[in-house]
């Protein structure tokens, strides 16, 4: 049976970035770039086997990097050369199976996505080479030597080259078998080789994303670090998955503001499944999220009546939908207290229980974190700073294996949201159980960092 091999091509100098030390190997978003590119490939079903190549000066690092992160899947880190197409060979030379599939992936194009890699994946099964592009959003123009246009392509022909590049081993190593044999031969990329050497072999192309780009220049540091700011992923919410089923069974979830809407489904989705579920509110039992010591104290309980926590979840908000300037100060407090203190004294609270099990913490946002909206100032400024938190948190506790999510839901039918907008068309609106789905399937998923976008089918 053929294997998913993805090479990670990591033998860049960083000489067009101004930098000694590469771009791979500079920290974004709280991990190197080249981290964060692995961790896809890592945690990507469908792939078998990962392989690194970098320059003979940074096998080291690289090797240290495979150890820190526990990486199961890079099984070799081979030396790359001079120039692009050498890194390219020291994998195709490291493997000997034709049929194997090689997905060449820069090292600098940390964004890429499983959506991505699934669909290579899937059309590496009728073609025996694939590309990734996206749609030019520019009129493309050529000029001559005297720098005067004499030809615009046909825009809608014209696509944006990114990575992974695809190709059935035995597809590749012939074109380079040929190519290398050519004194003329020149290239920048696998799927061009293909193209010049192998003409009848087609290289079919698959969609990327606008967001999967390479960082190249110092500007684009600033970017991928802003697209991983806003970086999300869809959760699955149509049902608990098999694997969700089986991981809750017989542990032990915390949900604080699980008297109603999200985090009551939440409970009794977990209770059927076998979890042995203790839920706190203020309605419910007195425990407020804003007060740490009722946190903490609420937690110390469940952890002495069952020996361990697995999971917690926080749903306990308030939304003020309400101008700042005629805000009662104390509404702010409350806001405040609750929206943003609470998920702070849910994390620091829950930490030591977590750390032994190696557990889950989940946390709730919503879309306005990205931008503040009118008359959800405060709403919108305590939700994104939800979103900071579980991403910082994701990155400090990452050693201690505790994975931190937050739940990103559109508009749903909770009390909260009835309370304040009356009585809306109901299928305008998610139901709570297809976010508590989505929540649970997220709780128990390899993810940590993300913001899991729940939307309305």
């Amino acid at each position: 049976m053929n294997m998913n091999i993805a090479v990670i091509l990591a033998g860049g100098s960083g000489s067009r970035f101004g930098r000694d030390l590469p771009k791979q190997f500079l920290k974004v978003a709280g991990k190197k770039v080249i981290e964060h590119t692995i961790d896809v490939f890592e945690h990507n079903d469908l792939i078998d086997e990962v392989a690194v190549v970098t320059r003979p000066e940074f096998i080291a690092d690289v090797e240290q990097l495979v150890v820190n992160n526990h990486y199961g899947k890079v099984r070799k880190i081979l030396v790359g050369g001079k120039e692009r197409y050498h890194s390219s060979l020291s994998a195709i030379n490291a493997y000997t199976d034709s049929t194997d599939n090689l997905i060449f992936h820069d090292a600098v194009r940390p964004l890429v996505n499983d959506r991505i890699i699934n669909d290579c994946i899937a059309a590496l099964k009728e073609y025996d080479a694939v590309d990734v592009a996206i749609p030019v959003a520019d009129t493309i123009i050529q000029v001559d030597d005297t720098d005067c246009i004499n030809a615009i392509p046909t825009r809608s022909l014209l696509r944006s080259g990114q990575t992974p590049q695809c190709f059935k081993r035995g597809v590749i190593n012939k074109a380079y078998e040929i190519a290398l044999q050519d004194p003329n031969f020149v290239t920048t990329d696998d799927c061009g080789v293909v193209r010049k050497y192998l003409p009848e072999t087609p290289v079919y192309v698959v969609k990327g994303e606008v967001f999967n780009m390479k960082i190249t220049y110092k500007e684009d540091l600033f970017l991928v670090d802003k697209l991983f700011q806003l970086k999300s992923q869809e959760g699955s919410q149509d049902a608990l998955t098999e694997k969700t089923k089986e991981q809750l069974k017989s542990k032990v979830l915390v949900a604080f503001g699980g008297s109603y809407g999200i985090g009551a489904d939440v409970a009794r989705l977990a209770q059927e499944c076998g979890a042995k579920v203790y839920s706190f509110s203020r309605s419910l039992n007195h425990v407020d999220v804003s007060d740490y010591e009722q946190v903490s104290k609420a937690l110390q309980q469940v952890y002495d009546a069952e020996g361990a926590i697995h999971f917690v979840v926080n749903t306990a908000g308030i939304l003020v939908k309400e101008a700042l300037a005629s805000m009662e100060y104390k509404r702010i407090q409350q806001s405040v207290n609750v929206n943003m203190l609470g998920i702070i004294n849910v994390a620091k609270a829950s930490y030591p229980y977590l750390q032994k099990t190696k557990g889950a913490l989940l946390a709730y946002t919503s879309s306005s974190y990205t931008r503040g909206r009118m008359m959800y100032s405060i709403y919108s400024a305590t939700k994104a700073a939800v979103v900071n938190l579980v991403q910082a948190l994701a990155e400090e506790w990452s050693n201690d294996h505790i994975r931190v999510n937050c739940i990103n839901p559109e508009r749903t039918k909770t009390p909260m949201r009835v309370s304040n907008f009356g009585n809306e068309p109901e299928d305008t609106l998610l139901k709570s159980e297809e976010v508590a789905i989505a929540s649970l399937n997220t709780l128990i998923a390899d993810c940590t960092g993300e913001v899991i976008d729940v939307k309305r089918k």
